[in-house]
């Protein structure tokens, strides 16, 4: 019987019966490789036929032992890794090209090291004396880590059986191959294979494997999204070329809360933690000027306040121009047209720019508020008392709703001098006595409250 040939797109996973230079689905080019699966390698007849070894089975009640963890010593590390590295765990690891992830691996593998933990770096998109010269730059050439240069998948498993090391990281996944699969190197199928089989080994041998994957242009990483199933723990590493700040973000975590942030800050000797991102981002934030609010927004666990600037400006175009960086643009229109269909304040007219100072990404709704103030400000040219932080989610009939860790935001606004806080009336009376509490009721309350001289 003649297997039939499946073809699976490495952007979208669509699969058709045959190849094409471009995805249907998705529209991308070149994305489109012959997907060969992974040979089953089991005996003949049916399961039915076959008795295979019993499940242990127990209760929802039993108690377990908590999972063995090794601190890292980069503490910023071991708080998006949910307190450490734990034994066995399988972390995929994504980023844009050059943002720093060998970097950070690197460094981290050194400290690894230092605690005694037998450490593997395996690269398969380096020369060996490469990454000598970048641990000399960073000096981390007397570090305790065994280095090598492989991309065959067999050769890999070989040398990790002989050195039993306790810690590996493959940089890639994708430069890795599996000659048991008829594909080339980063299709969906070899990755898919080899990220099995390392995470597989990983967990009979009690082995920590951490895998590098590469990003595709929308900054999901390249491959079959059932990589991200198999290991336990994704982060990104974000930022932006132009700044210095860097992101680690776990986006899933078996072992620890998921949304998690470690913020780290580029230097020509590596990455250097930053322990209080906050003071960091608003190192520059002085005077109030227009457009410029400061959110008390949560990352994770951990509180963090960022300066959102907006720019309202008349426009010369017939379709006025909105443009967001760091936030949702689509969130960003939901606020325009509550602004402008509730409160009556029209942008029309006029071109809206929002951007997230230091090149953060922020997704919780909780910045709506501060959204809200901003493009205000920007529009009447008026800024806000010093001292002022806020936060609130905006409804679609103009209402505010409330937000969770309230507490934790105003500590973290009164432990870097912050005296106001505008939020939610439904929001629990704090109990900071240091700082000003101003509810609002709705947006149309906020606005005239805060922009009397404009709104009215």
């Amino acid at each position: 019987m003649i297997k039939s040939k499946v073809f699976v797109c490495s952007v979208c996973n669509n699969i058709t019966s045959k190849w094409s230079g471009r995805c249907e689905v998705c529209d991308e080019w070149n994305s489109i490789s012959e997907d060969n699966g992974i040979s089953s390698g089991a005996g003949k007849g049916t399961l039915g036929n076959t008795r295979g070894t019993l499940i242990k089975l127990t209760g929802l009640s039993s108690e377990s032992a908590l999972p063995v963890r090794t601190l890292s010593g980069i503490k910023e590390l071991d708080i998006v890794l949910g307190g450490g590295l734990v034994d066995a765990s399988a972390t995929l690891v994504g980023g844009d090209p050059g943002i720093g992830k060998s970097t950070l691996l690197l460094q981290a593998a050194a400290q690894f090291g230092q605690t005694g933990m037998k450490t593997l770096y395996i690269s398969g998109e380096e020369a060996s004396a490469q990454i000598q010269l970048r641990a000399k730059r960073l000096g981390l050439k007397a570090a305790n880590v065994s280095l090598g240069t492989e991309t065959n998948l067999r050769n890999i498993l070989t040398t990790l059986k002989e050195e039993k090391p306790e810690l590996v990281i493959i940089d890639s996944i994708q430069t890795v191959w599996a000659d048991s699969v008829d594909s080339a190197p980063g299709s969906v199928s070899q990755v898919r294979a080899t990220a099995h089989e390392l995470t597989s080994f990983s967990k009979r041998h009690g082995i920590s494997v951490v895998l590098v994957g590469h990003v595709t242009k929308e900054g999901l990483i390249a491959g079959p999204r059932v990589v991200e199933h198999m290991v336990d723990t994704v982060l990104y590493f974000e930022g932006a070329r132009g700044h210095q700040f860097r992101i680690l973000r776990a986006v899933k975590n078996r072992f620890g809360p998921a949304n998690e942030i470690g913020v780290f800050e580029m230097t020509g000797r590596g990455l250097n933690e930053v322990p209080n991102p906050s003071s960091l981002f608003l190192s520059e934030h002085g005077e109030h000027s227009p457009g410029s609010v400061v959110f008390a927004g949560i990352e994770g666990t951990r509180p963090l306040l960022v300066e959102l600037q907006a720019l309202v400006a008349p426009t010369i175009h017939s379709q006025p121009r909105r443009a967001v960086i760091g936030w949702d643009s689509g969130r960003l229109a939901m606020v325009l047209a509550v602004l402008e269909s509730i409160c009556g304040t029209a942008f029309t007219g006029h071109d809206v720019y929002l951007n997230v100072a230091g090149g953060l990404k922020i997704s919780e709704p909780a910045a709506d508020l501060a959204v809200a103030g901003a493009l205000l400000s920007a529009l009447y040219n008026l800024s806000l008392p010093k001292g002022t932080v806020i936060y609130g989610e905006i409804s679609l009939s103009g209402a505010l709703r409330p937000v969770v860790h309230t507490e934790n935001r105003l500590k973290e606004a009164a432990k870097l001098g912050f005296s106001r806080a505008i939020a939610p009336a439904q929001e629990k009376q704090n109990s900071l006595p240091h700082i000003e509490f101003e509810k609002m009721v709705d947006l149309k309350s906020f606005v005239s409250s805060m922009f009397k001289e404009k709104s009215g």
